[in-house]
């Protein structure tokens, strides 16, 4: 651990792919008592926004296929650039993934570590 302050928070925002976008929706909303939003202006396809993410942090429910052990995505803030970022991911035996996928506030990458955890990279659109 080190006595450096940290100038954006670690986690950035939570991805959960889900094979059926709509009974998902009704089933975290019913399960959680949430009253969660579709979105479907925010990137590359709809999402449905968690409860309380937008509040500083959260997440949100996306079409995909989930992980056979784990469908979760953490997004993890960047301390400098998604290139620069990518390219010591590669560097240190990860794998990216994708396209940097821009949206309103920022942009990311996908990458897997060396278990093949899925992680997203973040980087907090400059203001």
């Amino acid at each position: 651990m080190t006595d450096q302050p940290q100038t954006q928070p670690m986690t950035a925002w939570i991805e959960i792919p889900v094979t059926d976008l709509d009974a998902s929706h009704k089933f975290y909303d019913a399960a959680f008592g949430w009253s969660s939003q579709l979105v479907t202006d925010m990137g590359p396809n709809p999402i449905v926004i968690l409860n309380g993410a937008d509040n500083g942090g959260g997440g949100h429910l996306y079409p995909g296929k989930p992980a056979a052990n784990s469908g979760t995505t953490v997004h993890l803030t960047v301390t400098d650039t998604l290139e620069a970022t990518a390219e010591r991911v590669g560097k240190a035996g990860g794998q990216v993934l994708g396209p940097i996928v821009d949206i309103p506030p920022g942009r990311f990458q996908y990458m897997t570590d060396l278990d093949g955890n899925s992680i997203g990279m973040f980087e907090v659109k400059a203001a």
